[in-house]
C-alpha cells in the first residue's frame, strides 16, 4: 500500500514553471525540540560581513541615510546608504553613521558665534544648531542654540553669541547609552556634545537618551574591526562610479552594493573585476538577479554576495513596464540554490510586508532580507512627516520613479543615456511606523517563532532542512490565502506587538 506524503520538496515545487511570490507558498510545520530562545539568527551580508540579525535597509533615498544606517547597525543588521547624491555627500553620510555608538537622531548643523540664524530652515530637521569657533565640525564646541529658544527671541537679528547656551562639556563618540546617561546625571546637564578626534559629532539631549532607553535593549551591534559601526553603500557601474568608490572607501565602508535593476551586464561584471583588483579587502554585492544564469555570471566575476529581486518591491513597476522579472519566492530559491554551492550569501530584496515573509525568504535560502517599504515611514527614515487625511506619513518613492531619476538613479536602470525617461517606479507615502529600534526587535522575535515551527534553530539549519527535502511546502489557493489572514470580522484592530 502506497503511503501519501505531505506537501512538496522545494526542488519539485519550484521546477514546475510557475513564478511564485511569498504569499503563494506556505511551509508545513516540522518537529520542535528546542525553545524559541534557542533560535539563532546570526548570518552574513556577504562573505566577510557578519550580522547578528538578517536585516538590511535598502539603498533608497527615502529609506537609508546616516540615521537609518546607525540604527540598523545598533540592532545587529546593516544599512546600505543610497547613491542618489554626489559622492562627497554620500561619503559624509557614511562617516556620520560610523561616528556614533548610540543611534541618536540628528544630522548636525554648525555655525559660528558671529553668525545669525535667519529662519527655521537653518535648523534643518534638528532641534539644535551647534556653535563652534569656526562654524565647522572640526572646531571647538562653544555652545548651541535650540529651536525652541530661537522661536522665543523678540529680536531675531542679533548674533548667535548674544543668546546661545555656552557648552564646554562633551563625551567621546564611543560612549554607550548608559555611560552617556550617567555622565549627564553627574554633570546635571540636559544637553551635551559628542566628539571624535577633535571633531564635533553631535549634540545629545536627555530626551533622546530616555527615548532610546524605552526600546528593547540593544546588543553589541554590528561593529567592524576599527570599532565603528559597519556600514554599506551603493554605487553604480559607470566610469564615474570609480571616483565615487574612492570616496566611499576612504569614508570606511564595509561593503559596496552595485545598484542595478538588472545586474547581469557587461558593465557590472567589469566593475566587479575592477573593485576586486583595486580594493581586494572590500566585499562586493552584485545584482539584482533572479535567475541561475544571472547569478552564475556574477559569481564567476567574483562577487561576495548577491542581491535577488526584480519588480517585487511595493513601489516597483518593472514587471508591468518591461515584462521582465520573477516572483520573489521562486527567485530567492533558484538563486540561493546555485549561490550556496560557492558560499555566496543571498540578499532577498523586496516583497517583505510581514514577519512571515522574512521567514519564507530566509527558509528558501536567503541569508538576509533587504527592506524598503518595511522601514519607510519610520523615525529613522529620511524626510519630514506630513499629514494626509489625518494620517501622519512620510514620502516613499521607488528609485525607478521619475522623481528619483531626476536625482541620478536613472543609471540604475541603464537609462541615464536615454533621451526619453521611462519610469519603473512610483512615488507614494507610508504611515508613521515609529522607531526601527522598537519594531525590528519584535519582528525578529516573530521570525524566531516561525523558525521554531519549522523545526530550524538557525538559518543554516533551515537551509539544510530545505535541501534535504525535510521541509515541505504547498501552494496556497486564493481562498487559502484569504483564510490564512484576518477574515469574517466586521471590524478589528491589527497590532503585531
Amino acid at each position: 500500500m502506497a503511503t501519501s506524503e505531505d506537501g512538496f520538496a522545494a526542488e519539485r515545487l519550484f521546477n514546475q514553471g510557475f513564478s511564485y511570490t511569498y504569499d503563494d507558498v506556505i511551509f508545513l510545520p516540522h518537529y520542535i525540540d528546542f525553545p524559541t530562545e534557542s533560535v539563532q539568527l546570526a548570518t552574513r551580508l556577504s562573505r566577510n560581513v557578519p550580522l547578528s540579525i538578517p536585516c538590511v535597509s535598502s539603498p533608497m533615498d527615502t529609506v537609508t541615510e546616516s540615521h537609518m544606517a546607525a540604527a540598523m547597525a545598533a540592532l545587529g543588521g546593516i544599512g546600505i546608504i543610497h547613491s542618489n547624491l554626489n559622492p562627497s555627500d554620500q561619503a559624509a553620510l557614511v562617516r556620520s553613521a560610523k561616528a556614533r555608538r548610540v543611534p541618536i537622531l540628528s544630522n548636525p548643523v554648525f555655525t559660528s558665534p558671529s553668525a545669525r540664524i535667519e529662519s527655521m530652515e537653518d535648523f534643518g530637521s534638528n532641534p539644535y544648531v551647534l556653535v563652534t569657533e569656526s562654524g565647522a565640525a572640526k572646531s571647538k564646541l562653544v555652545g548651541y542654540v535650540s529651536r525652541a529658544d530661537w522661536l522665543k527671541l523678540p529680536n531675531k537679528e542679533v548674533k548667535i553669541y548674544d543668546y546661545m547656551v555656552n557648552s564646554s562639556d562633551f563625551v567621546p563618540w564611543d560612549y554607550d547609552l548608559e555611560r552617556i546617561g550617567s555622565y549627564m546625571d553627574e554633570k546635571g546637564k540636559d544637553v551635551i556634545g559628542m566628539v571624535k578626534d577633535d571633531e564635533v559629532v553631535d549634540l545629545i539631549s536627555t530626551e533622546e537618551v530616555e527615548r532610546i532607553k524605552t526600546y528593547p535593549k540593544l546588543g553589541a551591534g554590528t561593529v567592524g574591526p576599527d570599532g565603528t559601526w559597519m556600514v554599506g553603500a551603493a554605487a553604480g557601474t559607470r566610469e564615474q562610479d570609480k571616483e565615487r568608490l574612492e570616496y566611499l572607501v576612504k569614508a570606511g565602508i564595509n561593503a559596496v552594493v552595485l545598484d542595478s535593476s538588472q545586474g547581469n551586464s557587461i558593465y557590472q561584471i567589469e566593475m566587479i573585476k575592477y573593485i576586486k583588483l583595486t580594493y581586494p579587502e572590500l566585499d562586493v554585492v552584485g545584482g539584482n538577479v533572479v535567475t541561475i544564469n544571472q547569478a552564475q555570471n556574477l559569481i564567476q566575476a567574483g562577487v561576495d554576495g548577491l542581491r535577488v529581486g526584480m519588480g517585487s518591491g511595493s513601489i516597483c513597476t518593472t514587471q508591468e513596464v518591461c515584462a521582465v522579472g520573477r516572483g520573489q519566492a521562486t527567485a530567492v530559491y533558484k538563486v540561493a540554490s546555485i549561490a550556496s554551492q560557492s558560499g555566496v550569501p543571498v540578499i532577498a530584496d523586496g516583497g517583505i510586508s510581514f514577519s512571515g515573509h522574512v521567514v519564507k525568504a530566509l527558509a528558501l535560502g536567503a541569508s538576509t532580507v533587504m527592506m524598503g517599504s518595511f522601514l519607510a515611514g519610520s523615525t529613522e527614515a529620511p524626510g519630514a512627516y506630513e499629514y494626509q487625511n489625518g494620517h501622519r506619513v512620510k514620502k516613499y518613492r521607488g528609485m525607478g520613479s521619475l522623481e528619483a531619476m531626476t536625482k541620478g538613479s536613472d543609471a540604475r536602470y541603464l537609462g541615464d543615456k536615454a533621451k526619453l525617461k521611462i519610469a519603473q517606479g512610483v512615488v507614494g507615502a507610508v504611515a508613521d511606523k515609529g522607531s526601527v529600534l522598537k519594531f525590528i526587535p519584535y519582528t525578529m522575535q516573530a521570525v524566531k517563532q516561525g523558525f521554531q515551527d519549522l523545526g530550524a534553530s538557525s538559518l543554516q539549519s533551515a537551509h539544510d532542512l530545505l535541501r534535504s527535502r525535510v521541509l515541505r511546502l504547498e501552494v496556497r489557493t486564493g481562498a487559502a490565502q484569504v483564510e490564512g489572514g484576518v477574515h469574517g470580522l466586521i471590524s478589528y484592530e491589527k497590532k503585531a506587538f
